[in-house]
Formats: C-alpha cells, structure tokens, sequence
C-alpha cells in the first residue's frame, strides 16, 4: 500500500497525456488518499432535488466511510446529516431513499425532528441535554435542482457553479419535475476509469449502438476547449438556442472542474430513443422545441448530466473500494408528465440503460488489464480523448498540491 509521499512522486512523475501507472487505479493506498484529498473535501453531486418532492422524503448515501443522510425538512429546505444516531451510532436509515415524518433509530428509537434536532430519548436520567445531541450536519445546497452535499468542515467555494447551473438549468424546470426512474449499478472498476470512459467519446462508435443513433461522437461537438474548437453547427445551434431562450455556449470552471455546454442531437434528433423522437410528450419546464439537444454539465469528480426537452438524466458516481464504483441513474420528467399516457418508461429509459451496462462492461474490461503486470500507460487521443487528458490533470495536479509534503522550517 503506497504511502502519501510514494503517491505524490509517482503523481510528479507521471508522463504527460498518457494514462496514469497501474497502482494509480487500483492501490488501497492511493484509494484512501483519494478519498481523504478528494472526496472528503470537495462538493458532491447527492441527488436531484426531485427526489425529494415532499417534507420528510429523504435519500441516503455512502461517501467512503461516512453515510449520508439528505432530507426535505418541514419547512421545504434541503438539508444534509451524517446518517448516525448520537447515542450508540446505530446507522439511522438504511433504505437507499424513502419518507419519513420523524427520523427515529431503529436500535433504541432515540428520534429526532427533520431538521436534525433530538426529539425524544427515553430514560436518559437527570441533566440530559436533548440540544447537545442533535444529528451531525453536513453542507448541504441546492444548485437549480441538484443537491449537492460537501463533507468538509470548510467546504470550497460554490457560488460560481451555484449560479451558472441555476441559470442554464432554469429552462429545464427541474422546480417541477419528477423522478421517473432510478437505477443503481456497480461497475467493478475503480472510480477513474469511470470518469475517463466517460469523458471521451472515441469508444462509443464501437461500444454503443443505441446512443450513437442519437448522441454524435465527432469529437468536435463536444470540445473541451470552447468555442475556438467548436464546429460551425454547434455555433449555430448556440446561437438558435440563445435566441430562443436557452443559454447554450461553453461555459467552465478556471481549472476545468465543471463544464456546462448544450449541443445538437445528430440530424435533428430530439431525444435518446431509438426511433431519435421525443420519448415524452410533455417538454420540461419552458423548453422551446423538442430538437434543443443536450445541456451537458460534468462535475467532478461524481456527476455528470444530460437535460433534454423532453426529460433529464442526472448521474451520481460514488467509490466502493478500490477496485469498485456505484452508478446511480435518474431520469427525470415534468411532474405533469404520465406514464401510460405522455410516456412510455421502456422507450425513456432503455437507451441509457443499455449505455450504462455497455459502460460498465468497458471499465470492468479496462480494469482487468490495468491489472496484468503487463499493462504501461499508452498515450491519449490528441482528437478524442482531450476530455480524459483534461480530466487526468485536474485530478493529478488537485492531489499533486494536497499532497505535497509541507515546507521545512527554517533554522533558527
């Protein structure tokens, strides 16, 4: 298990534009710092707030070692909790989502309030303080209708993503949707892999037939660098878009951490079906017209999303171990979309549902070979994997800097 310092040299080491060396994704070590450097520290994707329709409908999840519980309260705001009971720290909810008026553990009923506040524990004695022992809370914000949740005592800032995801996500009405699907899988690979995989297009071609019918793999359409390499259709759609309403052109953190762009559907295609029409009749929120494309948001290191006209996919990424990742789903619809009737769930949801299994059997064939003594890293695509490149320098250069061994004191 490498240490903190053999991490940070074989990090400063690494060849550019090349994939990472083989303990990089798959050591016990290197997995723990990214969990300490990475995930302990930074915003993460939780839920989409239409999971959470109602005061007392909750989620939970699993963030390395810590559990998670997100919660509406009574009031309608969202709010965040570790999911552990301040008495003997029995797990409090342990169904992936659910509804509850009073949050009560299972083991000795301690219950507490929606906003976190211990309600009632039985026979606890002369000078108990019930305010002392209010559930843990953890950061907690809604970004136009995905929850994000930050486990650091100091979380990052947030308000540069906060307010560019509130407006070019307003015209999806994510306010006034609905989860029409959920599904979660693992993908035995470690959480890089999923990320690289999904950063580049240069394997769709060959890996997913169904998408291809309707999502383009010219590397062109979904450009990491901006406008200067954008091709002229996808200008002329920023421009149709922005006419009508819906901000469209490229937009990014300084150090690339999220991106939001909206690109075409290959030949005027309008949703991610197979027959490349709409899969619901009722468009999302104020959309203009059907054949909008995708609004495409990444943000790492665990989400990243397609809002359509006609329906959303959101998609939470969160490590198992090393060597394993979770894949949650949501596809969402306007609340006054009905199944049977604006909507057929086979025809929404099988596209992404065959990309997803296509995506998982990709990582999980990935990561057998980065596991054979054999394996070097190769070198990315100049043209299709400028994403991955991307990628693999945001996360190097974010751990190269937190890891980096603190400067000696001078000598008196």
């Amino acid at each position: 298990m490498l240490t903190d310092s053999e991490i940070h040299a074989r990090i400063l080491a690494r060849k550019p534009r090349h994939a990472l060396e083989r303990a990089l994704y798959c050591d016990e070590g290197v997995y723990r710092a990214d969990l300490a450097q990475i995930w302990y520290r930074e915003w993460l994707f939780a839920a989409p707030a239409a999971a959470l329709p109602r005061p007392g409908d909750y989620v939970t999840l699993q963030v390395g070692a810590y559990p998670v519980l997100v919660i509406r309260d009574r009031d309608g705001a969202v709010r965040a909790f570790h999911n552990v009971c301040r008495h003997r720290g029995q797990r409090l909810c342990a169904a992936e989502a659910g509804h509850t008026t009073v949050v009560v553990c299972p083991y000795h009923q301690w219950s507490y309030e929606l906003d976190g506040r211990l309600r009632r524990a039985r026979d606890m004695g002369e000078g108990f303080d019930p305010a002392a022992f209010g559930l843990k809370p953890v950061h907690a914000r809604d970004l136009g209708g995905l929850i994000y949740i930050c486990l650091a005592d100091q979380p990052p800032a947030l308000e540069a993503l906060a307010g560019t995801a509130a407006r070019y996500l307003a015209p999806s009405g994510l306010d006034r949707a609905r989860v029409a699907h959920v599904c979660t899988i693992t993908e035995n690979g470690n959480w890089k892999l999923v990320l690289e995989n999904n950063r580049e297009c240069y394997h769709c071609g060959g890996s997913h037939p169904a998408l291809c019918r309707t999502y383009s793999d010219n590397p062109r359409h979904t450009a990491i660098y901006g406008p200067e390499a954008a091709s002229p259709e996808i200008l002329a759609h920023w421009a149709r878009c922005e006419a009508a309403g819906l901000p469209a052109r490229f937009v990014h953190a300084p150090d690339y951490q999220w991106r939001l762009s909206r690109i075409p559907l290959k030949d005027n295609a309008e949703s991610f079906t197979l027959s490349t029409r709409a899969a619901v009749a009722r468009r999302m929120g104020a959309m203009p017209f059907n054949d909008a494309g995708s609004l495409l948001l990444y943000h790492y290191p665990n989400t990243w999303n397609h809002f359509l006209a006609d329906h959303a996919i959101v998609f939470r990424v969160l490590p198992v171990s090393p060597l394993a990742t979770q894949v949650t789903t949501w596809w969402l619809v306007d609340a006054a979309a009905e199944e049977g009737h604006d909507y057929d769930l086979r025809t929404l949801t099988e596209v992404w549902l065959a990309t997803n299994d296509e995506d998982r059997r990709v990582v999980e064939e990935n990561q057998t070979g980065i596991l054979s003594p054999a394996y070097e890293p190769g070198p990315y695509s100049p043209v299709h994997e400028e994403g991955v490149v991307q990628f693999v320098d945001w996360y190097a250069g974010l751990m190269a800097a937190r890891l980096a061994p603190a400067p000696a004191l001078a000598a008196e």
